[in-house]
């Protein structure tokens, strides 16, 4: 009920690595392989509506520029989709899209919102919040476990650090699920972009209203401080919440959807978590790696260069694929296998280097307890109608997955 189409490599020549659909409804593990060794660093040729792009797959290239701020800028944006429109308007002023010693001095305000002590009590909210959507789905039975459970952890969470009103997350929950990805193949750039104003102007109204003070959040943090000795101004807060907002919600809800199905496809890890044969914190790495909900990250060329033995001309985009690197045979000892406790566990879900995931500690806290839930609160599960894909050329999960769900 999951089964998508094996790509094969032969089909290379024809494919387009930006299209959703192509990654929303088959199987690239085979064409990932055959590029890794034959082609690591892979030339997408251009359309009739966008340039061409280089799609880099081995794991060490891809660490090679995700180091490399100076090479390989992200101020022309850091997804395909703002990259083949020409740039992002936001470039230095949003964190992931800003480099050098601004994104030092703006990484170092919000580092204090991230930091493990500073997160203890949403962490154990979470913990919370996962036992009782376990809870109520135990005992209703059947659930859609993306809808029904992991649409409420991490967006609840970024919602609490962000002082989200109660009443508006589940409008924004909307707008983020249009924003980045859809679950409908038919859904257009067009839509994507309404949903992003959306968000953007729901966040322009908050930082208007955390000027007033008397609040304790992210956006207060950012409303109160100075970067290189002057103030952020509101469309600054605005789209920096913008980007937490999307960075902290998406991505750690499909890894938690991507798991509940990993571990429905191999029982034997399914049990070995049930029995305590595997540890929480390693089993989170894995599935992590496994299910990498962001297939990959994109920067510009800043002059020519050269990766992976191809010459890379100034201005041309660079994208690293995730997808691919966190399955290299070189890094990962049978990676095509499910092993909750590989350990080391080199992935490059969070990124590496200078843009390595703000919001680490607590999307891992998210998928440790959705995994101790599992383990604590279910018996069995079953899939008991088709899972729906999200439509994306950046993420990369389901949108969708009906599970009847035993009690232990």
């Amino acid at each position: 009920m999951t089964t998508r189409r094996t790509i094969a490599p032969d089909e290379l020549d024809t494919l387009n690595l930006a299209d959703p659909r192509l990654h929303a409804e088959s199987d690239l593990s085979a064409v990932w392989r055959h590029l890794r060794e034959h082609e690591p660093v892979h030339w997408n040729p251009a359309t009739d509506s966008a340039p061409g792009f280089w799609a880099v797959t081995r794991h060490a290239d891809v660490t090679a520029v995700y180091r490399d701020s100076a090479r390989f800028t992200s101020q022309g944006g850091n997804v395909l989709e703002t990259l083949l429109a020409g740039g992002d308007s936001a470039a230095g002023r949003m964190l992931a899209i800003t480099d050098g010693p601004r994104h030092t001095a703006l990484r170092r305000i919000l580092l204090s919102a991230f930091s493990p002590r500073a997160l203890e009590p949403i962490v154990a909210s979470v913990r919370r919040t996962v036992e009782r959507l376990l809870r109520d789905a135990v005992d209703k039975g059947s659930c859609d476990f993306a809808a029904d459970v992991a649409a409420g952890i991490p967006l609840g969470a970024i919602c609490d650090l962000l002082g989200v009103p109660d009443a508006d997350r589940a409008h924004v929950l909307s707008l983020t699920s249009s924003a980045l990805g859809s679950h409908d193949a038919d859904s257009t750039a067009a839509d994507a972009w309404i949903a992003k104003s959306e968000i953007l102007l729901y966040f322009a109204g908050l930082a208007r209203d955390r000027r007033e003070g008397g609040h304790a959040d992210v956006i207060a943090l950012l409303a109160g401080s100075e970067v290189q000795g002057l103030p952020l101004d509101d469309d600054e807060i605005m789209l920096n919440c913008y980007s937490l907002i999307l960075g902290g919600d998406e991505t750690a809800r499909l890894s938690m959807v991507g798991a509940a199905l990993a571990l429905l496809e191999h029982p034997d890890q399914w049990q070995a978590l049930r029995n305590g044969d595997v540890g929480i914190d390693t089993a989170v790495e894995e599935i992590l790696r496994w299910t990498t909900p962001a297939l990959h990250s994109g920067r510009t060329a800043t002059t020519d260069t050269e990766v992976g033995g191809r010459a890379i001309r100034a201005g041309d985009i660079v994208t690293v694929w995730n997808a691919s690197a966190n399955h290299d045979e070189r890094i990962f000892e049978a990676p095509e296998r499910l092993r909750l406790d590989r350990t080391p566990n080199k992935h490059v879900t969070f990124a590496y280097g200078p843009h390595f995931c703000l919001g680490a500690y607590l999307a891992r806290a998210e998928i440790g307890a959705v995994l101790a839930g599992l383990r604590d609160q279910v018996a069995d599960m079953e899939q008991t109608g088709p899972a729906g894909p999200v439509y994306s050329n950046f993420l990369s999960g389901l949108g969708s997955l009906p599970l009847a769900l035993k009690g232990a």
